[in-house]
C-alpha cells in the first residue's frame, strides 16, 4: 500500500491557494503553503498578504438568480473560508459583494497563518515538488516555474493580458457634478452605493475621441498582434478585462451602451438626462478610495491623467493608483486535467485558480475549495470525487476540464453552463429559476454525500 504523505504542498497564496490550504487543513492534514511574495514581487501585487485582490474589489452579485450570486451561495454553503472573509470585509456596493481589499487580504492572511495545520513558507517554488501538491500559482506565475510547467505539460503556455482600473481619492471628486446613486435603487446606502459622473452627448463624444487618440503602453514586439477577445496564435485579451480604450474602438456608442450606460439610475439636476455615466465603486472600508468601474486601461500614466480628468466630476481627481496591464499565464486545462482537477499524467498533482483558466474571484475560490477537498481525500486514501455538474461550481469545473482545447479560454460562472436543457421552455427568468432550484438541491445532496 502506498504510504500516505504527512504534508500536502500548495504553491501560491492567492485566492485559490489560500482556500485550498484551509480546506486541506480543516480535513486534518498538514499543509506547506508556499507564497513567494514579498521576497519575489509579481509587478502587480502591492503587499505580501495572502489573497490580495489585484483588479476590482467586487466579487460580483449576491443575488441568487445571478450566476455569480448562485456560486457565492454555493461557496457559503460549502463553508468556504474566503467567502466568509469577503462577507466580513464587505463595503457598500448595491447588490454586489465588494470588499475593503486590505481588510479582506489581512483577514485571510490572519486566519490561514493561525491555523495549526498550515505553515506559510515565503519562498519561490521553481519546480513542481514530489508528493501530493496543488498548483495554484496564479496568472503571475514566476518565469522559472512557468518554464518548469511548460516542460512538464509538454504544451506551450497560453497568455492573455489582464488590466487594472484606476483608483481615485473621494475627497478629490467634484460633487457639484458627480452624484451618489445605485442602479435600480439596489444598495445598502440610502444615498446610493456608487458615485456617478454624468456626460452630455458632446462631452461623451469628446471623451471617446481623446480616449482613442491617447498614447498606450507598448506591447512586447512579439506580442503586438494581440487582439481583444480573439485568439491570435496562443495569446489573448480576455473579454472581461478588455481595456476601455479598446472597447471604445468597437463603435462610437460602445461605451454608452456598455460600461458607461446610464440605465437604472435616478439622475441629479446637474444633467437631468445624461448620455453616459462613469461609475465609481467604494474600494476601502473607510470610503476614502473609489475605483473606476469597468475602466481597465493600458494608457500611459500621463495620458490617464489627461484623459480621465475630462470626466465630469473628476476634473481635479487625485489618482491613488493608475490603471495598468500585466501578462497572465494559464494552462490548457482540458488537455491536462481530469474532472477531479488532477493532472492526467500525475494523479497526485492538482490544479486550481487562474492558472487552469478559472476566471472571476469566486471561480478562483471554488476551484481552490475543490482541489483542496480532493487533495485531502487522496491523502486519506479515499478516491477523489467529481463535482455535481448541474451546480454552478460543478458546471464551471466541467467546462474547465471538458472544453474544446483548440478554443479554450478562461471562463467565469454563467448560466449558459447550467440550463441548456431548459432552453426551449419558458422565459429566461423561468429557466434560470429552474436551474437555481436544481443547483440548490444538488449542493445539499453533495454535502450529505461528503459528510
Amino acid at each position: 500500500m502506498k504510504e500516505i504523505p504527512s504534508v500536502i504542498t500548495i504553491i501560491g497564496g492567492g485566492l485559490a491557494g489560500s482556500e485550498a490550504a484551509w480546506q486541506v487543513a480543516e480535513h486534518g492534514h498538514k499543509v506547506n503553503l508556499y507564497e513567494m511574495r514579498p521576497l519575489v514581487n509579481t509587478g502587480a501585487h502591492k503587499t505580501g498578504n495572502l489573497a490580495e485582490l489585484i483588479c476590482s474589489n467586487s466579487l460580483g452579485s449576491t443575488l441568487i438568480d445571478r450566476a455569480n450570486g448562485l456560486l457565492l451561495h454555493e461557496l457559503l454553503t460549502l463553508k468556504s473560508l474566503l467567502a466568509e472573509c469577503a462577507m466580513q470585509s464587505r463595503v457598500p456596493a448595491g447588490d454586489a459583494l465588494a470588499v475593503d481589499r486590505t481588510n479582506f487580504s489581512q483577514l485571510v492572511t490572519q486566519r490561514v497563518e493561525q491555523h495549526p495545520n498550515i505553515q506559510v513558507i515565503r519562498e519561490e517554488v521553481k519546480e513542481i515538488p514530489t508528493g501530493i501538491c496543488i498548483l495554484a500559482s496564479g496568472p503571475l506565475t514566476s518565469p522559472a516555474l512557468s518554464e518548469n510547467l511548460a516542460r512538464f505539460t509538454k504544451k506551450d503556455n497560453l497568455f492573455f493580458y489582464d488590466a487594472l482600473a484606476p483608483i481615485v481619492a473621494v475627497d478629490s471628486i467634484d460633487f457639484s457634478v458627480a452624484f451618489r446613486a445605485s442602479r435600480y435603487d439596489r444598495g445598502t446606502n440610502p444615498d446610493g452605493d456608487y458615485i456617478n459622473c454624468p456626460f452630455t452627448k458632446e462631452q461623451y463624444t469628446n471623451f471617446v475621441s481623446a480616449l482613442l487618440k491617447a498614447e498606450r503602453v507598448s506591447l512586447h514586439p512579439n506580442e503586438s498582434s494581440i487582439v481583444d477577445g480573439v485568439q491570435a496564435g496562443s495569446k489573448y485579451f480576455f473579454e472581461r478585462c478588455v481595456p476601455v480604450e479598446i472597447m471604445a474602438g468597437y463603435s462610437p456608442d460602445a461605451l454608452a451602451y456598455g460600461t458607461m450606460r446610464p440605465s437604472g439610475l435616478k439622475f441629479s439636476s446637474t444633467i437631468p438626462n445624461p448620455y453616459a455615466i462613469v461609475q465609481l465603486r467604494q474600494d476601502d472600508l473607510a470610503g476614502d478610495l473609489y475605483n473606476m468601474v469597468g475602466f481597465q486601461t493600458n494608457l500611459t500614466f500621463p495620458e490617464q491623467q489627461r484623459v480621465f480628468h475630462m470626466i465630469p466630476g473628476l476634473q481635479n481627481a487625485r489618482f491613488i493608483r493608475y490603471g495598468q496591464m500585466h501578462r497572465n499565464t494559464f494552462l490548457n486545462a482540458p488537455l491536462l486535467l481530469q474532472p477531479t482537477l488532477q493532472f492526467q499524467q500525475r494523479k497526485d498533482l492538482l490544479g486550481a485558480g487562474q492558472i487552469i483558466g478559472a476566471e472571476g474571484y469566486l471561480g478562483n475560490i471554488v476551484t481552490g475549495w475543490f482541489a483542496g477537498f480532493n487533495a485531502a481525500r487522496i491523502a486519506s486514501g479515499q478516491p477523489p470525487l467529481i463535482p455535481p455538474q448541474k451546480t454552478m461550481f460543478g458546471a464551471l469545473i466541467h467546462y474547465l476540464t471538458h472544453a474544446d482545447p483548440k478554443r479554450f479560454q478562461p471562463m467565469k460562472a454563467n448560466f449558459g453552463l447550467l440550463y441548456n436543457e431548459f432552453s426551449s421552455t419558458g422565459t429566461r427568468g423561468e429557466r434560470i429559476q429552474k436551474a437555481v432550484e436544481r443547483s440548490s438541491a444538488l449542493i445539499q445532496d453533495f454535502i450529505r454525500l461528503i459528510n
